[in-house]
């Protein structure tokens, strides 16, 4: 008998806007210190998008240049899934503008809607189509532009986000290296915690909910922490066990970029050095669904991430989500 098919990663792809916000232009904002949000985030600039760019946008940027890594033909997908909370409207899926521009006629494409742990949901999905046979090209977005919902007279929220996209390719694998366990998680009692609360058929556009700021991020920090703090160790560990591994083998660890305390409390719970756990989030701040692959591919590009590694990604969001994957790399 052969190798059980299974799925890899053959090319990565990321695309960051060139405006540049700082801690010191938010401090001309509103009411804060670069000294204050440097020590509760460990955040010091961000990405905006520029005003003519949408999520799609970003998508395409980093999808082209996954597709080029990859050797892969856009007109060659099967399927393409885009993670995102910040869609260019609700409907049509960001996925389908994607598929338009770059000329993917045979693609598929929908949305994947799970907020900051969009990207590892979709690669999930994505596993699923090749291993059972239904597909054997999937291109895997994350792309997020948060500044457009982030509300910028909150001082508590408007230090957190940024704008930036980054993208996969996923094909078969008969071998030893590639994607080789998930677990996928939400509590959804936990939805308030996290939440943009109007625009859908709840809390339809209205002169009121736009007076509320309700089409803004509403984010219960405090909780937000703790849930993350307890979610992240307990999903790395799941990843490991899925994957007949230890978290001691891991190699690097690629999590959510939302906070660098959240990233410090995981690796002491586990019991990891933190040089393990790779960290951007100083240069782009949490980009929701772009984070975990906006990461891997810097982590890769920089000798981070060899071939051969035992990589963990892990991410939680609004829903409550978590999501978590554990690879081969190569």
């Amino acid at each position: 008998m052969g190798r059980k098919r299974s799925s890899r990663i053959a090319g990565l792809g990321r695309y960051v806007p060139r405006r540049v916000l700082t801690n010191a232009d938010l401090e001309r904002m509103v009411d804060t210190t670069d000294e204050w949000i440097t020590v509760r985030t460990g955040i010091k600039e961000r990405r905006v998008a520029a005003p003519e760019e949408a999520t799609s946008d970003l998508a395409v940027e980093a999808a082209r240049e996954a597709l080029e890594q990859a050797g892969v033909d856009a007109s060659d997908l099967d399927l393409i899934l885009v993670g995102t909370a910040s869609p260019d409207m609700i409907f049509p899926a960001t996925a389908c503008l994607v598929q338009e521009r770059l000329g993917a006629k045979r693609a598929g494409a929908v949305d994947i809607s799970a907020a900051c742990s969009s990207f590892v949901y979709a690669l999930s999905l994505a596993h699923g189509q090749v291993v059972s046979g239904l597909a054997e090209r999937v291109l895997v977005v994350g792309a997020d532009t948060l500044s457009r919902i982030t509300n910028w007279k909150d001082r508590a929220t408007c230090v957190l986000f940024g704008d930036s996209a980054g993208a996969a390719v996923v094909v078969p694998s008969d071998g030893e290296r590639g994607l080789l366990s998930f677990w996928l998680g939400a509590d959804g009692g936990g939805g308030s915690v996290l939440s943009l609360p109007a625009g859908g058929s709840r809390l339809p556009a209205s002169y009121e909910t736009v007076e509320r700021a309700q089409h803004y991020i509403h984010m219960n920090g405090p909780e937000v922490f703790k849930f993350a703090s307890r979610i992240i160790p307990r999903a790395i560990e799941e990843a490991c066990q899925r994957a007949g591994l230890s978290v001691e083998e891991v190699d690097v660890f690629i999590p959510h970029q939302a906070n660098v305390r959240i990233i410090q409390a995981a690796a002491e719970r586990l019991g990891q050095p933190r040089e393990k756990f790779y960290v951007n989030v100083h240069k782009y701040g949490n980009t929701s669904s772009a984070s975990v692959p906006v990461a891997l591919y810097e982590a890769v590009e920089e000798g981070r991430v060899r071939p051969g590694d035992l990589v963990v990604l892990v991410a939680f969001g609004g829903g409550l989500t978590w999501a978590s994957c554990a690879l081969r790399w190569g």
